[in-house]
C-alpha cells in the first residue's frame, strides 16, 4: 500500500518534473550531501517539503552558475542557525560576484557573436559567400592572392582589377 503523503510533501517524480532534474540527479545530489532536507515516508520513499524544493532550486542555480560541488557541500554543511549566517552570506556574496564577472564576459562574447552575425548578413547582402572572407579575415592568414593563401571569387576579382588598373 502507498504511503499516505502529507499534503505539502511530494515525491521524487513530481520534484523531477518541477525542477527539470532527473530522478538520478536528485538521488545523486542527496548521496553527495547537497540536499539536507529530504525526508522519508513510512515506506522509505523520499518526500520533499516546500523548503526542500526551494533548496533544490538554490542548488540548481549555484551549480548552473559554476559553483563546485565541494562549495555547495560546504554551504550545506554549515548548517542553519544565526551563527552560520555570516559565513553562508559571505560564500553567496563571493559566488554572486563571480556570476557578475561571468555575465560581463558573456555580454562581451555575445557582442562578438552578434557582430559576426551582422557581418555574415552583410556578406549575403553583397552576394559573397562566408568563405570569400577567409583569406583576409583570419588572424595570421596570408594576404589574399599570396602563395598558399586561399583564392576565392573576391580575391580573384580584386587581383584582376589591380592587374588591369
Amino acid at each position: 500500500m502507498a504511503d499516505s503523503p502529507e499534503p505539502d510533501r511530494i515525491g521524487i517524480r513530481a520534484v523531477s518534473e518541477l525542477t527539470g532534474l532527473s530522478i538520478d540527479t536528485l538521488r545523486w545530489y542527496e548521496r553527495e550531501g547537497l540536499l539536507p532536507l529530504v525526508e522519508r515516508g513510512t515506506g522509505g520513499r523520499r518526500r520533499y517539503s516546500p523548503a526542500a524544493i526551494r533548496f533544490i532550486r538554490l542548488v540548481q542555480a549555484l551549480r548552473r552558475t559554476g559553483m563546485s560541488v565541494d562549495d555547495v557541500r560546504a554551504f550545506v554543511r554549515m548548517g542553519s542557525g544565526l551563527e552560520w549566517h555570516d559565513r553562508r552570506t559571505d560564500l553567496l556574496e563571493r559566488h554572486a560576484a563571480a556570476i557578475e564577472q561571468q555575465i560581463g564576459q558573456l555580454r562581451q562574447d555575445l557582442a562578438v557573436v552578434r557582430e559576426k552575425i551582422a557581418h555574415h548578413r552583410d556578406l549575403k547582402r553583397r552576394g559573397l559567400d562566408c568563405e570569400d572572407e577567409i583569406g583576409t579575415a583570419a588572424p595570421g592568414a596570408l594576404p589574399a592572392g599570396e602563395a598558399g593563401a586561399p583564392t576565392t571569387r573576391a580575391t580573384r576579382a580584386t587581383k584582376d582589377r589591380n592587374e588591369h588598373a
